[in-house]
């Protein structure tokens, strides 16, 4: 951006200077060649007036003398001709002509005089050929012709455009050390605002206070700006840790009385007897559901506080939670598995691959049936380490994956298997943490494949070269 805004006003003083110095330019050349048309114009009539003698009694010693002197003295070369163009008198031979040099010459002996030149550029040669009648009692009997080169006139236009040319670059050199600074001062707010972005989210997701980016600099617009979004970015935060604060506190504040409400149900227990039996049992399976529960949304809660990602073993975390799964799964009459890359590292909060693994095959153990299979896969892709968690089981439609991992989302044709509908929330969320993200898979022989991708670490720089010394 500042490169863009830099360009701009650039541009602006460029049309500047070229506004003024072009006009300036040509003016000063319009100026030099209407002197030199006047000047030679002037000397031309009084060629004219001196060669009315000399045509009339065809005596041109005395006027070639004078149009010689003239030559020596301007450079310009002089010649008077009568009125069938043949050369009466000249300063320096022959008199050679262009085209336009002889229209000239024509039109002097029709009695008209010469019109001024258009612009002469730079690296127009031609000379500058003026022609004017000679008259003798009224009768046009010959014209005097001057031929005036053009060198010092086109030197001079060189000089001014070049002026021209250099006041134009110095402009823009000038604008640019005025510019810079300038836009450097336009854009502080706005580069701080890119940082505090970063800075904001980095803080949401850790629940502290961000760093403002408000510092006074800046044009007024832009200040507000800043003001108004420390403002926001504070709100923000606290709105969000006020949310967090209150599903921790209120999951933990409700963990006491459903215990106390668990225990009284259980001491029915035998007690009750009929109809009331069945119901007794209905409000046990609920106490347990609303326990598991709120254990998901405890979970949840730790795993948003959690930002600080570190270097982890995965072969440590993965073989500890598929060890720990086993037992259940066997059980159950299911094959649990370990496969893929050994010896990786990835980059996630401390317990945060376990707490990612935990949601993942409680889920696949629940819903698979006896008699199938759970492979948990880790391979190393393309600076990530994806770890995934393969089951045999009734799987997710299509158009439910992205569904997945909401809060409390339950399948429609699952909303009778226990579970508080938090754990793939929990592993999308701890996941997202760490910098990586979770993706659920619908295999074409069926089931489900939930892939956690996290971050590897950054190669450490190469330590700096240590030069010798030696220690007289």
């Amino acid at each position: 951006m500042r490169l863009r805004l830099l360009v701009t006003v650039l541009v602006l003083m460029g049309l500047l200077a070229a506004g003024l110095g072009i006009p300036l330019g040509l003016a000063d050349t319009r100026s030099a060649q209407q002197e030199l048309f006047t000047d030679r114009l002037t000397d031309t009539i009084f060629f004219a007036s001196i060669a009315q003698r000399p045509i009339t009694e065809a005596d041109a010693s005395g006027l070639a003398a004078e149009l010689a002197r003239y030559q020596d003295v301007y450079g310009v070369q002089v010649a008077v001709l009568d009125r069938t163009q043949r050369l009466v008198a000249s300063s320096e031979g022959d008199l050679d002509l262009d085209e336009d040099g002889h229209e000239r010459v024509r039109l002097a002996l029709a009695n008209r005089r010469s019109e001024p030149y258009p612009y002469l550029l730079p690296w127009d040669e031609r000379p500058v050929v003026l022609a004017e009648p000679v008259l003798v009692d009224g009768e046009v009997r010959g014209a005097a012709v001057t031929v005036s080169p053009t060198g010092a006139l086109r030197a001079q236009e060189l000089r001014v455009w070049s002026i021209v040319g250099g006041a134009f670059l110095l402009a823009l050199v000038v604008g640019t050390l005025v510019a810079l600074p300038v836009v450097r001062w336009i854009l502080r707010p706005v580069r701080r605002l890119d940082e505090g972005t970063h800075r904001v989210a980095g803080a949401v997701l850790a629940g502290e206070p961000a760093d403002p980016v408000a510092d006074g600099s800046g044009p007024p617009e832009l200040r507000r700006l800043t003001t108004s979004f420390d403002e926001m970015a504070e709100t923000v935060i606290q709105t969000l840790s006020a949310q967090r604060a209150f599903v921790a506190d209120a999951s933990h504040q409700l963990r006491n009385p459903l215990t106390a409400l668990r225990l009284r149900l259980s001491n029915l227990d035998g007690h009750v007897a009929g109809p009331a039996a069945d119901d007794h049992v209905a409000a046990m399976e609920e106490t347990e559901r609303l326990s598991a529960v709120l254990d998901g949304l405890l979970a949840l809660a730790r795993a948003e506080r959690v930002s600080v990602s570190e270097t982890v073993d995965v072969d440590a975390a993965v073989d500890d939670r598929v060890d720990a799964w086993r037992p259940l799964a066997e059980h159950t009459g299911l094959t649990l598995r370990r496969s893929g890359s050994r010896g990786l590292v990835a980059r996630a909060p401390a317990g945060g691959i376990e707490t990612v693994l935990d949601a993942l095959l409680d889920n696949a153990v629940k819903f698979t049936p006896a008699g199938g299979r759970i492979d948990v896969a880790v391979l190393g892709i393309d600076g990530t380490v994806e770890i995934g968690v393969r089951d045999t089981g009734p799987g997710i439609a299509a158009d439910d994956l992205d569904r997945a991992t909401d809060r409390f989302w339950r399948a429609p044709d699952q909303s009778n298997v226990e579970g508080s509908g938090l754990g793939l929330a929990i592993a999308a969320r701890t996941t997202e943490l760490a910098g990586g993200s979770l993706r659920l898979e619908s295999p074409q022989d069926g089931g489900l494949r939930v892939v956690a991708s996290l971050p590897t670490p950054e190669p450490a720089p190469d330590p700096p070269e240590r030069t010798a010394q030696s220690r007289n």
